[in-house]
């Protein structure tokens, strides 16, 4: 990249659409979204059930396609993607955690991580290596070999960080990864996400708490599938 030439956005949705047809009735679940995100950016979606947030998870996430409109993920058009390819870019460029941790439940902690590198041709050492690391990273370092159900909510959540991370995603997407956390659980991991972001980390959240979604940098709202909003916190720059 030449001396003062800007970076391109890591994810850019351009007139997005994404329809749903039931019966005569056409819903528009996303209704034109334009949503430029930069690397290294700290984002919470918000908005009422309905709104549309699931959808634009979805469609950033490489789960769902828009009918209309373009999503580029690091300059690649999704659309043009055949599903192998889909598939690959959901490996290697987003992490994925989600509120209900989605864990193996008969997998241990390390063996749960280690699962996303099985579809990079990693080897079985390499793979327990880098999982160990990553764990490691998320303070699980004595809970390697507890299964999920050994594990209280907050390391359970831990571990599903350390999953989404171990493959070294462009992004990292968050579905309400406190919603079923107290209070006091659901402060020390947005305290680990704060320093996923500090390290560098890009974070797309969604949420409904607004307490969870001031710890982002920018916040966008959305309303009947449209941005309705899209604030920067004060002292952030775009």
């Amino acid at each position: 990249m030449l001396a003062g030439e800007k970076e391109p956005p890591v994810i850019q949705l351009q007139d997005v659409y994404r329809t749903y047809t039931m019966g005569d009735q056409v819903l528009n679940a996303l209704d034109g979204v334009d949503v430029d995100v930069l690397r290294n950016e700290y984002i919470a979606i918000v908005g009422a059930s309905g709104s549309g947030k699931s959808t634009l998870m979805n469609i950033i996430g490489c789960l769902d396609q828009a009918t209309q409109g373009d999503y580029l993920l690091n300059n690649t058009n999704v659309g043009d993607m055949s599903e192998v390819e889909l598939a690959k870019a959901r490996n290697r460029e987003i992490g994925f955690v989600f509120q209900s941790f989605n864990l193996l439940s008969r997998a241990s902690a390390l063996k749960n991580v280690m699962q996303p590198l099985v579809y990079r041709g990693i080897g079985r050492a390499e793979r327990k290596r880098i999982a160990s690391e990553a764990l490691g990273h998320v303070g699980l370092d004595d809970r390697m070999d507890h299964l999920p159900n050994e594990l209280s909510g907050g390391q359970r959540q831990r571990v599903a960080i350390a999953r989404a991370l171990v493959g070294r995603p462009a992004i990292l997407l968050a579905d309400e990864p406190t919603g079923n956390l107290d209070s006091k659980t659901s402060q020390e991991i947005m305290t680990l996400i704060d320093q996923l972001h500090q390290d560098g980390q890009t974070i797309i959240m969604v949420t409904h708490e607004p307490d969870i979604a001031g710890h982002c940098n920018r916040i966008i709202g959305l309303e009947d599938g449209k941005v309705a909003s899209d604030t920067y916190q004060e002292g952030t720059t775009r």
